[in-house]
């Protein structure tokens, strides 16, 4: 179904979508030390799917899809299962703010991965644009590494892992709902791991164990699940209704918002390294996406009358 464009409510979308999620990896970062990390991730899918499910169920849209989509949403739900790991994880070690724009590192290497595999065209500028971004991420990792390890590296996992879950996301987009998508993902989400659940519980890595979370951790968990499925959504949705190229510079404001919620929840803030790190990174950024809409502007120019 094609929606008109309305840039106003799709920019509000995202701004909707640049403050949920910096507040669900609050949440998850709150309930680090309560419940495993292999726990908290299967509460997270199966809140999901509990919530998109009635949904999928009482509106015009279906599960069923091809054989193609299937196997694309199976590696795309891996995928944002172990991007999703890795950053909880992360978030147990790194505050949240460093975390984030560390993980911003992952519009660069989809321009990279876009021109490695898709054949798609990068200019000198754009790629000098990508090196000045990884620049900044380092200027972020820097005291982190020095004060954490090897953790202060889980971020760029994450950017990666996430590079190629855009990739999946972007070679199926027009054959499969979005809501319907991500209910899929979250059932498929919660299959996966609860037999992970059963087998692994009493390993030698306690962050396979499994607990009766407490009455109080059972609102933190539902909090968490919610806010993350929603911000999944409202990002979604503001695509619906304004182009990408709209919507793309506003992402940036997620470091704002995480630095404002690290330091209003846990009191953690940049220190003068990070914080020109997160400013090189941004600008980095901003620039690509200025540099990718001046270029597609020029493309849709009409060709000057022959003579």
């Amino acid at each position: 179904m094609q929606h008109a464009d309305r840039p106003l409510l799709g920019i509000a979308l995202m701004l909707g979508f640049c403050l949920l999620a910096p507040l669900g990896d609050a949440l998850a970062k709150l309930l680090g030390g309560q419940v495993p990390l292999s726990q908290l991730v299967f509460f997270r899918f199966a809140i999901q799917a509990a919530i998109l499910l009635p949904i999928v169920r009482f509106s015009a849209r279906t599960l069923r899809m091809s054989r193609r989509a299937f196997g694309f949403t199976v590696i795309r739900t891996v995928l944002h299962t172990l991007g999703i790991s890795m950053m909880f994880l992360s978030l147990r070690f790194l505050p949240l703010a460093d975390a984030v724009a560390i993980a911003f590192v992952m519009p660069f290497l989809l321009l990279l991965l876009g021109w490695a595999f898709l054949g798609e065209e990068i200019g000198s500028r754009r790629l000098t644009a990508c090196a000045v971004g990884f620049v900044g991420t380092c200027m972020v990792i820097q005291p982190s590494f020095v004060a954490v390890g090897w953790a202060a590296l889980l971020p760029l996992g994450v950017a990666v892992n996430f590079s190629f879950f855009m990739l999946v996301t972007r070679a199926m987009r027009a054959d499969v709902d979005p809501v319907s998508m991500q209910a899929m993902s979250g059932l498929l989400g919660t299959l996966l791991l609860a037999p992970l659940l059963l087998v692994a519980d009493g390993s030698l890595w306690e962050e396979f164990n499994t607990i009766t979370p407490a009455p109080a951790t059972w609102g933190l968990i539902l909090a968490m699940g919610g806010v993350g499925t929603m911000a999944h959504l409202v990002m979604t949705w503001s695509l619906r209704y304004a182009p990408t190229t709209t919507l793309a510079p506003m992402q940036y404001l997620e470091i704002p918002f995480s630095t404002l919620v690290g330091w209003l929840v846990f009191k953690d803030f940049p220190n003068g390294l990070a914080l020109g790190g997160i400013g090189v990174t941004i600008a980095a950024g901003l620039y690509i996406i200025w540099r990718e809409q001046r270029l597609g502007r020029q493309s849709q120019r009409p060709a000057p009358p022959a003579a």
